[in-house]
């Protein structure tokens, strides 16, 4: 039977972007994996401030209810911030995971340092947070920003390129990093030609969410290894919500 996941762009993208996210993950899955990409009908594109994070939350979690309501085995939350995986994962009985929380622990086992490449540096503080909360703190060599919004990054894809791989020449060089995080998921696609050029490991948030997602979801069903309910992430008893 094969594993079911949904990945859920986390902010309202143009028209034709949930296409190209399908069709991108089409390309990477594994041949027993299905996958269906949808995204919120509300938000601008980006979610770096702690506002737009706090006004979706309720959309994301309610979609991600509906994925394990429709016998999806995954949901990943597809914004570099992570917006509401932890409370994703205290509410749901389902695999749950986002871009930040795949690529820094795919990035830490790959390397002792990683950079992360950001748009603008207001995209810093909210990933921060999530660098300390992994528990990778001691791995982060830098950020980078490269100046761009999350609505500029494909506009332009040989600048956007141009402006990632001068960031990531200073964060190799300067900052002594071995391997280069790309801290934004709209940046699918970009990593393959730039380490290329790089000659490290440049991950692509959108294919490390999906890649974990799916290790996931094998180590659930074959060892019942999954996020654990003892403490941290308890599910919250229904009796106490006041309605």
């Amino acid at each position: 039977m094969a594993n079911r996941i949904l990945y859920n762009i986390a902010f309202a993208p143009p028209e034709d972007r949930v296409q190209e996210y399908q069709e991108f993950l089409e390309n990477v899955k594994r041949a027993d994996t299905e996958v269906k990409v949808v995204a919120l009908e509300r938000t601008s594109l980006g979610l770096n401030f702690r506002y737009y994070l706090a006004l979706v939350l309720p959309d994301i979690l309610h979609i991600i209810k509906k994925a394990e309501q429709e016998g999806y085995d995954a949901a990943i939350i597809g914004c570099f911030n992570d917006p509401g995986l932890q409370v994703a994962k205290e509410m749901a009985n389902i695999v749950v995971t986002a871009p930040a929380e795949a690529s820094l622990h795919i990035a830490a086992t790959l390397g002792q340092k990683f950079s992360i490449i950001v748009g603008e540096a207001d995209s810093i503080p909210p990933v921060m947070e999530n660098v300390i909360s992994y528990g990778l703190k001691d791995k982060l060599a830098s950020f980078r920003s490269i100046g761009l919004r999350a609505s500029e990054l494909r506009k332009d894809e040989e600048e956007t390129a141009h402006r990632i791989r001068q960031a990531a020449r200073e964060a190799l060089e300067q900052d002594l990093a071995e391997v280069i995080i790309l801290g934004c998921t709209v940046l699918y696609g970009f990593s393959r030609e730039i380490q290329k050029n790089l000659g490290v490991p440049v991950i692509d948030p959108v294919v490390a969410a999906f890649k974990y997602a799916e290790l996931l979801i094998e180590l659930k069903k074959r060892f019942h290894w999954w996020h654990s309910e003892r403490v941290g992430f308890e599910h919250p008893p229904k009796d106490r919500i006041l309605t």
